[in-house]
This record gives C-alpha cells, sequence and structure tokens, in this order.
C-alpha cells in the first residue's frame, strides 16, 4: 500500500490531472514536502483528508487493501444477529464482523469499524432503519457502504422508501443464510 504520493500518483489517485494537484499543493489545500531534489511528495494521511473534506471519492480498490471486508450486523433480535454473524464468521471469505443492537450504536459503529457493508433491519427501538440508511449514504466518508435490508414488515411502501434511502437491497425476514451469504458476496463483489 503506497504511504507516500508523487504529484502524479496523487492524480492518478484524485482522477485529476497533474496541474491540478500542483495547484492545490501551492493554494495550501494539500500539505506537501519536497525532496532533496525539489520534487513533491503527500502522505496518504495528507492526501485522503484532502479528499475526504473535498468528496472526492478515495478508490475502495486501494483503500481496502490488505485487509478484511467488514460487516456491520444491526438488529435488536439478538437471536437473529447471533445467527447472521454466526453464518458470516464461518463463511469462506473470512469477513471481519460486529454487530449493534440499534441505530445509535450503529451510528457510532460505523464511524468507528467502518464497515464495508451493513445488514439493517428497518424497525428498531429507536433511530429507524430509513433514518441510518439515509445518513450513511448522505455523508461522502460512507457513502460507498453496501446496506442489505432485512424485515419482517417489509411492504411495497417500505420497500420503496428503503431504496429511495439508499439502501442497495432489500429482502423480508426470514432469509435463508445461504441466499443472505451469496448476496454479501455478491455486493461485496466476491465471488462464491
Amino acid at each position: 500500500m503506497r504511504d507516500v504520493f508523487t504529484v502524479y500518483t496523487a492524480s492518478q489517485y484524485c482522477n485529476v490531472s497533474s496541474k491540478t494537484i500542483i495547484n492545490w499543493i501551492d493554494a495550501g489545500h494539500i500539505k506537501a514536502y519536497r525532496t532533496v531534489g525539489g520534487h513533491r511528495r503527500i502522505s496518504r494521511e495528507d492526501l485522503e483528508a484532502f479528499m475526504l473534506r473535498q468528496g472526492i471519492p478515495i478508490p475502495q480498490a486501494n483503500a481496502d487493501e490488505g485487509r478484511k471486508k467488514r460487516i456491520l450486523v444491526v438488529d435488536d433480535d439478538p437471536i437473529i444477529v447471533e445467527s447472521i454473524v454466526q453464518a458470516l464468521e464461518e463463511d469462506a471469505h473470512d469477513y471481519e464482523v460486529i454487530s449493534a443492537a440499534d441505530g445509535f450504536e450503529a451510528g457510532l459503529q460505523v464511524t468507528h469499524f467502518k464497515p464495508d457493508l451493513l445488514i439493517l433491519d428497518i424497525m428498531m427501538p429507536d433511530i429507524k432503519g430509513y433514518e441510518v440508511c439515509r445518513r450513511i449514504k448522505a455523508s461522502p466518508e460512507t457513502q460507498h457502504v453496501k446496506i442489505i435490508v432485512l424485515s419482517a414488515y417489509l411492504d411495497e411502501e417500505k420497500f420503496n422508501r428503503m431504496t429511495a434511502e439508499g439502501a442497495d437491497v432489500c429482502f423480508n425476514k426470514p432469509l435463508p443464510l445461504p441466499q443472505l451469504l451469496e448476496e454479501v458476496a455478491r455486493q461485496l463483489g466476491l465471488d462464491r
């Protein structure tokens, strides 16, 4: 994983011209230093902080390099959570899995755990799944997170609302675990 970028590699990472990177550095928007030879160098941390501030998407292939795919399971039913978490942990893809019992905890976990995918119930005791979904998809830092909605109360109106709020796919509970594992892999771009 690259920790230091040249002007050229930073331009490729941001999908802009080298001249644009130089302009951003000269204007003080991106912190950079010069080598003994006078070449500009930018740390990954500084470049990605700038990209987040500006809403420039960070390429996921590079950001995820060398780490397991992370999944957050959000449901207030501990039996459902336990069965989903266990199935994911035993899956051949070797996911990193944690859970949250409500929408508030889910918000905290999204910030700290930085999941690649959320398995989300609509009806929770505090913040409803709609709001969790909307907040995740509205933030440039988390809009890339895939969201699979599972609900025992999924009618056409709720389905339409969840997809409007940014859910990638919606299913009625109970969803057979093999089908859920297949959908998780599909959403994450992994082969089953």
